[in-house]
This record gives C-alpha cells, structure tokens and sequence, in this order.
C-alpha cells in the first residue's frame, strides 16, 4: 500500500489495494491511516455491489442505520443510494456537517462510492477537527472545557428533506461534548456542526449563539481542509469524529450518482483539559 497524503497531516490517497480483496494485515494498514489522516481516498476500484459493500463497511464495525430508514424492512439495512440528478431539490450534504451527529452514538465512519460522476464539479471538501481544536487560543481552550452542546436532527431530517419519520419520539436530539475525545488518536476535536449544532448548554443563548458562530466559521477555515476530485468508482472513507465534509453542488442539471454505507461510532466522551496522553504534534511521523 502506498500512502500519498493530501496536506500533511489530514487527508491521503491509498494507492494498491482492492476493497473486496484486503487481505487483514491490509485492512489493519487502511484503518491505521484512516486514523492517522481522517479522510482517506482509493481509485481505480470495482463498482460495489449492495452486499460487497455492506460486508466491507462491516469490517470497521456495526452498521448505521439512518434515522429515516429505521423501522423500515432492507435487505442491506444501511445500504444509501445518493443521487442527485436534474430535478432534486436538496443535494444531500450541500453543507458542512458530520454525518448524524444528532445521534447519541454518531457514525464513525462513512464510505461512499460514486458511479456516476459529472464531467466537472462536484467535488468533496473536508475539514480536520483535529487541527480546528489545535488552532484555538489556550484562553479559547479553557472556555470550552467542559461545555456540551444540543445536536438535533429536527431541522434538517423534517424540515429540510421532508423525511417522515416512523418514531413517536421524533428525530434525534443529543448533547455531546463541545470537545471529543477522538479514542483511537487519543487526541481532542472540536465537535460541532453547522448542520446538526443547534445550541451550546450551560451558556446564555446570545452567548452561546455568538459561540456557535464563531466555532462554525473557524472549523470551516480553508486551512484545515482538503479537496477531493472523484474519479469513476472512487471510494471516500472519512472518519466523523474528526473530519467535517461539504458535497459541492456546483454541477446542475448533470448528474452524481452513488451508495454510501456508515458504521456506528461510540458515545462522544469529553476530553479534558489537562489530558497528558495527547500526542506531541512535533514528534508525531506518520508512516506508510
């Protein structure tokens, strides 16, 4: 396997390896650098059926299934289709967000592939948590020690995509840590989302609203992101815990077609100021 990073330390194509063929020494190597870089990128892959993908995605742990496909009989339960073609009216993932972080056991990762690709545009972003937190002032750090924040699924799920739902409770709603503790890093991210982040608790609501803001317009800085350019039957896996992503929706009236499957994550826990089990970035190296 060959690791070509996209910056430094967030982002890399994985060059050499075929999903439906990994022997487990391989996928150990895939789920080392999906960790080490957040979002991890492979070409030049088979088209996945509905079950070579389910069963791949089964390797990183159980299967999510979406809060608007729950109740509902599937053969792959979890199995997406994306598509967004000449008539949608709302391309999912037009906006920066983790993917269902209004869960109380949000997906770790996410594994998309595209079919159908338009012959321009429609590119990913992605952001890196990780970096977001690091770049915060000590001052900033110590604010937000300690403080959860609402992530609902209200707006977006009912509102948004006119999903109905099949649960008398009603969509998602969850408080998460403000910043996570990334388990397999063992290193903090700033956990909040323009998509899901409706409120910061244990703050005034015009000082958390002002809060918010700010905290959503400093994970979406321009140098803490990537760029993806999808090629035919590529294959995006990013890790939700550490990475914000963006659909460009720059392509209309072509077409962007593919599945997408996630698997769940553990409950957010804090990370705690103080933590002296983060790594030094200085010594940190990153191998392929």
């Amino acid at each position: 396997m060959d690791i070509q990073p996209f910056t430094p330390a967030f982002g890399a194509e994985l060059v050499g390896l075929d999903v439906t063929r990994l022997t487990d020494g391989e996928f150990d190597d895939l789920f080392q650098a999906f960790t080490d870089y957040g979002v991890i990128f492979l070409r030049n892959q088979p088209g996945l059926t509905a079950e070579e993908h389910s069963a791949f995605a089964q390797r990183f742990g159980e299967i999510h299934v979406h809060p608007a496909a729950r109740n509902k009989p599937a053969e792959f339960p979890g199995f997406m289709s994306m598509q967004v073609k000449e008539d949608t009216r709302v391309a999912a993932g037009n906006r920066w967000h983790s993917d269902v972080s209004c869960d109380e056991c949000p997906p770790q990762a996410s594994i998309l592939q595209l079919q159908k690709i338009p012959p321009v545009g429609g590119d990913t972003l992605f952001a890196d948590l990780r970096a977001a937190y690091d770049a915060l002032s000590d001052r900033m750090k110590v604010l937000l020690d300690g403080l959860t924040a609402l992530h609902s699924g209200e707006r977006p799920f009912r509102h948004l995509f006119k999903f109905t739902s099949a649960e008398s409770e009603g969509w998602p709603e969850n408080d998460h840590p403000v910043v996570r503790k990334h388990v397999d890093a063992e290193r903090p991210v700033l956990f909040v989302d323009r998509e899901f982040t409706i409120q910061i608790n244990d703050l005034p609501k015009e000082e958390g609203k002002a809060l918010l803001e700010f905290l959503f317009n400093h994970v979406e800085r321009v140098d803490f992101q990537c760029r993806f350019r999808w090629s035919e039957n590529a294959i995006a896996i990013w890790d939700n815990r550490a990475a914000l992503h963006h659909a460009i929706w720059d392509y209309w009236p072509a077409e962007r077609i593919g599945q997408r499957i996630s698997v769940v994550g553990e409950k957010p826990v804090a990370w705690q100021l103080g933590n002296d089990t983060a790594p030094d970035k200085s010594k940190v190296k990153l191998t392929a």
